[in-house]
Order: C-alpha cells, then sequence, then structure tokens
C-alpha cells in the first residue's frame, strides 16, 4: 500500500489520495458486505464509531502525508510506533493503569523516536516528521476505541463503519480539493485501497484468533519491506544513527506488547 501512495502522491494532493482510498477500500470491503448481508451491520455504538472514524481518519491524513515527503520505512515506522503511546492512552481512556515495568521500555522507544527526528536528520526533521509522529499517535487512539467497540462489534462491523464514515468525511473538502486522477493514479489508489482493507480484516483476524504479542512482529516485516522498496525504487537509504533508532522502536514496541499480553493473562487468572 506505501508505494502505492507514495507513486500517487506525486500527482494527487493528499486529500484526493485519502478520499480515493477510502472510496476503493469500501468497493473491496463490497463482495463480504454483500456475502453477510445488512443485518450484520446494525449497530447501537454509532457514536463511538464516529469517534473512532474521526481519530483513525485523522492518523490517515498525518500518515499518507508522511509517506509522500519522507523515507518510506520512515515514515512506516513512525505509524507503527503505537505501541509506545498505547499504554497511555488506555490509561486516560478506559483507566488500565500502565504496569511499572512498561515505563522504561516505552522511554526506549522514545530514545529511538528522538534518533529518527533528530534534527541532523533531513529526511525525518522537522514538522513533516512530527506529521509522522502525530499518525502513531493518532493510530494508537484509534486502537484504543477499536478495543472498547470490540467488546460488542465484530470486526466486519468496525472496519465497514470505519471505511464507510472516512469516506463520508474525506469528501467533505473535495470542493476546494478536487483534482481529476488520469488512470495510472485511479490504478494506484485501487491498488493502495483493495491491499489497506485485505491488510485490516486479515490483522484483525489475526488478533482475534492469536495473542497480540505473537502477530505484532509479524506485522513488523512491514517496516522492512518499506526499507526494501525505498532502497529499491527510491533509492532511500538510513543513516547509521535512524537504523539503530529504529531496532529501538520495534524492539520496545514489541516488549511493550508482551508486557501487556502478561498483565492481561495475570489479571484474568
Amino acid at each position: 500500500m506505501g508505494v502505492a501512495i507514495k507513486f500517487a502522491a506525486t500527482e494527487l494532493n493528499n486529500a484526493m489520495v485519502v478520499f480515493l482510498r477510502n472510496a476503493f477500500g469500501l468497493l473491496a470491503l463490497a463482495p463480504v458486505l454483500l456475502r453477510h448481508g445488512a443485518a450484520k451491520l446494525r449497530t447501537e455504538r454509532l457514536g463511538m464509531h464516529i469517534a473512532r472514524c474521526v481519530i483513525g481518519l485523522s492518523a490517515m491524513y498525518c500518515f499518507f502525508f508522511a509517506i509522500a515527503h519522507m523515507p518510506l520505512a520512515e515514515a512506516m515506522l513512525l505509524n507503527y510506533s503505537t505501541p509506545l503511546y498505547v499504554p497511555f492512552i488506555a490509561w486516560l481512556w478506559l483507566q488500565e493503569r500502565p504496569s511499572a515495568g512498561l515505563i522504561p521500555v516505552v522511554l526506549v522507544g522514545f530514545i529511538g523516536v528522538s534518533l529518527i527526528l533528530r534534527p541532523s536528520n533531513p529526511a525525518a526533521a522537522g514538522w513533516v516528521g512530527l506529521v509522522g509522529l502525530a499518525s502513531g499517535v493518532m493510530a494508537a487512539g484509534a486502537f484504543v476505541a477499536i478495543r472498547r467497540l470490540a467488546r460488542t462489534e465484530p470486526a466486519l462491523r468496525i472496519v465497514f463503519y470505519f471505511t464507510a464514515l472516512s469516506l463520508l468525511i474525506s469528501a467533505l473538502p473535495l470542493p476546494w480539493m478536487w483534482q481529476m486522477p488520469d488512470a495510472r493514479a485511479l490504478l494506484l489508489m485501487a491498488m493502495a485501497g483493495g491491499c489497506a482493507t485485505l491488510a485490516q480484516i486479515c490483522l484483525t483476524r489475526a488478533y482475534a484468533l492469536a495473542p497480540a504479542a505473537q502477530v505484532a512482529p509479524f506485522n513488523y516485516l512491514v517496516v522492512v519491506f518499506a526499507a526494501l522498496w525505498g532502497w529499491l525504487i527510491w533509492n532511500e537509504r538510513s543513516d547509521a544513527l535512524s537504523i539503530v533508532g529504529a531496532l529501538l522502536v520495534v524492539g520496545s514496541s514489541l516488549l511493550a506488547l508482551r508486557q501487556r499480553e502478561g498483565a492481561k493473562r495475570a489479571t484474568q487468572q
């Protein structure tokens, strides 16, 4: 998805990229919706779906902007640093107090983020890097919202309302931001929307079948492939400090997930 977004962003503004991603995402979801029927989509938690959508869509705007203006791997990494922020957002929102052992792990992750966003790194310094960081923070908020929704809502319903509401909201600025996409841009956005929706369904299903700590290492392969594609297509190369920062972020994020899973099991016992 990231590769398609980065190519499309050379022709379309960010508002168009977000709108088309949601349009093609909903189109990709249509066969699944037809199979399960409209009855599966009825909800009594529309307000929570709207809140999740606003947070998640804000993360999407920031994420796609970062992909367009930063090296692909670093934009992906900042977005995938969500486990560092989830404990604090869950503490504020769900009153889930983080364990004492989680704090130093998260601090190490923040050191990694600071190495990536340091002023001497021209690829990620300044407000562009902060937008990438904001995508991770807001994605963490969306993740906490999903956890609240998942208590009563099935995965398909959560994905549908996010995609449909995101399409409606992202259409609002189009009277001022509309660009006519050519065939190449439409193909790229169709790939991005389809891949994103499929990935969202697969990831939601994976988290339903296995603990987050077991799924997350495979999820972080996204950063590895992003670095590979960024190098092959755009000759993007990270310096030594950025690589160290990336390792700290990934390592601490995985440890944070493991600690949260361990705390959950201890509570359930």
